[in-house]
């Protein structure tokens, strides 16, 4: 009977640890669609970013002229040297002084020029808009050339929260899912992957949209790319509490558990047997 029980309570042990074990399956990404994995429309559209109030752009002006670069690049000696920190995550220090803000009211103050509106513009409209107010401006002084001008958003990040928590900078114009979770060092094994959460806020308007990273039909859909500002929430699943994430790990955790039952069994079942010896031996001397 007690070997019974104790057969009872090992199967379910192990039973309950290894449905805490974290599989291929709950891990793995590029996998087929199925009753588990959803399967994703054919929705992928990109559509360049379009400027919104708090951005900060750089602007680099090419010109023929000396006196015109010097005019409107202060912030430093090649716009090469911007490109290069933005692709490091860092658009700091000097540059910074030199960027421009979109205000309240969509307007970024561009010297000799004035008010610019660029609220929901692409950097490309932002370039034409420039080029043509400076075209206008410039082209009646002596020696003018042709004008052309290079507009970055600097500043640019992602957040991830719930999994390697932090801020990303976002280093090129088109940033996938994955490309964003690799930046954070990729999830970890009790990290979900079917349930995560992207909240998104795009002209006022907040939404909270979910998805399955590992369908791989996630590359044709609206989820594929991120956009700057984006939160990605990751959140634990079920059986990390256990802290169990390799069959020796289940192994030894059960044996452990088992042994310690069984200790705690044989000091109770012991006292046990003194008592009834105890009762027993008093009761045969009262019958004498």
């Amino acid at each position: 009977m007690n070997i019974s029980i104790r057969n009872i309570v090992f199967f379910s042990l192990v039973a309950l640890a290894l449905s805490s074990c974290v599989t291929a399956r709950k891990v793995n990404y590029m996998q087929d669609p199925d009753r588990y994995i959803p399967s994703y429309a054919d929705t992928l559209s990109y559509e360049d970013y379009q400027m919104r109030i708090g951005d900060r752009l750089y602007v680099y002006v090419y010109s023929l002229d000396e006196k015109i670069q010097k005019m409107y690049n202060a912030g430093g000696s090649s716009a090469s040297q911007m490109r290069q920190q933005m692709s490091q995550g860092n658009t700091r220090g000097s540059y910074e002084l030199y960027t421009y803000l979109v205000d309240e009211e969509g307007f970024i103050d561009f010297p000799t020029i004035g008010k610019v509106h660029v609220l929901g513009c692409t950097t490309r409209e932002v370039k034409h808009k420039l080029e043509k107010e400076l075209s206008t401006l410039l082209k009646e002084m002596p020696g003018y050339s042709t004008i052309s001008v290079e507009v970055n958003i600097v500043n640019r990040s992602f957040s991830i929260i719930g999994a390697q928590s932090g801020r990303y900078s976002i280093s090129k114009d088109k940033m996938t899912i994955f490309e964003a979770l690799a930046m954070a060092g990729d999830l970890r094994e009790f990290n979900s992957r079917k349930e995560i959460k992207l909240v998104r806020e795009k002209n006022g308007v907040t939404t909270i949209k979910t998805f399955d990273v590992r369908s791989k039909d996630i590359v044709n859909s609206e989820f594929y790319y991120i956009e700057p500002n984006d939160i990605i929430y990751i959140r634990q699943i079920p059986g990390y509490s256990f802290g169990i994430n390799h069959v020796t790990s289940v192994i030894s955790v059960t044996a452990a558990t088992i042994s310690f039952g069984v200790f705690i069994y044989s000091i109770v079942q012991t006292g046990i047997n003194h008592v009834n010896k105890y009762y027993g031996n008093k009761g045969e001397g009262g019958g004498q």
